[in-house]
């Protein structure tokens, strides 16, 4: 039987609650919204191309939002020291890049439980805990765990729009 990527039950997010609530629930309806954009589908379609030049692929952003999870709340917000889930010297974006022998269902695994070790993460930081992302030349800019969920909505929104035009190249689904 050919693996395909599972269906999903998107919950909306919530429309009168706390800013951590609020926060968490936008940030659990776009990582919903990721995974829909791929229900349905088969390795080789989740490998499949946006456009070319473009190399952009379903499989990528899937790979790509995992390891966004792992950097930012799990190694910048938390400080836990482990690597990157896709990290090569010889490609910066491996995650993206690198799916032609990837295993969608393995990397749908890997999504599912580094989403799951980022809420563990966050759950023992406040909204307003602080720490220093360090850029290269050596300069460093202090930032709180509020930006991270913020930037991290911002960055699934983003992707999901890739999904869309992605998906729908794929086999004409369009939708939310």
């Amino acid at each position: 039987m050919t693996w395909r990527a599972p269906e999903i039950t998107r919950t909306n997010e919530p429309y009168v609650a706390d800013e951590r609530t609020m926060l968490e629930g936008w940030l659990d309806y776009h990582r919903q919204t990721l995974l829909m954009k791929c229900a349905g589908l088969t390795a080789e379609q989740l490998k499949t191309p946006s456009v070319e030049p473009s190399g952009l692929t379903l499989l990528g952003l899937v790979r790509h939002m995992a390891d966004v999870e792992r950097w930012w709340f799990r190694i910048r917000a938390a400080g836990q020291d482990i690597a990157g889930l896709y990290d090569a010297e010889e490609d910066p974006d491996a995650d993206l890049n690198a799916v032609a022998d990837a295993d969608p269902e393995a990397t749908f695994a890997t999504f599912a439980a580094e989403v799951e070790a980022a809420r563990a993460a966050a759950a023992d930081l406040s909204l307003d805990d602080t720490f220093l992302r360090r850029r290269p030349g050596g300069s460093a800019d202090e930032m709180n765990v509020r930006w991270v969920y913020v930037h991290m909505i911002e960055e699934y929104a983003r992707h999901n729009g890739h999904a869309d035009l992605i998906r729908e190249r794929i086999d004409g689904v369009t939708g939310d």
